[in-house]
């Protein structure tokens, strides 16, 4: 299993209230690299909205009309920053988001 790089650490304090230590900076840095991808924010839609909130490879694959080695690629980088979860049926993976994982993100851009 990858490690797991996972941005959920991160106080609660936004990022426009004061100085961001440079360790948490460094890794909300590079969560947002990770979800700055148009593919991935598509995943994790289509996930959001797929049935029991998981979705296979293959079915994504079909509806973003790209390959499936393209699909695998980005749901490994989701999986390795800590977004999803992924459990293997047989053959078939199957994906699903990480209900606290963008919590930190969310924060860190809170003005309240």
């Amino acid at each position: 299993m990858a490690d797991q790089m996972s941005i959920s650490y991160l106080c609660c304090s936004p990022v426009l209230a004061g100085p961001l230590p440079e360790t948490d900076a460094v890794q909300l840095a590079a969560g947002l690299k990770v979800l700055a991808d148009p593919v991935r924010l598509r995943i994790l839609g289509m996930i959001r909205q797929a049935p029991g909130r998981r979705a296979r490879t293959l079915d994504l694959a079909a509806e973003l009309g790209v390959t499936q080695p393209t699909v695998t690629h980005h749901l490994g980088v989701l999986f390795d920053a800590g977004f999803l979860t992924r459990e293997r049926d047989g053959r078939q993976t199957w994906y699903a988001i990480v209900p606290d994982s963008f919590e930190a993100v969310c924060q860190a851009f809170s003005l309240g």
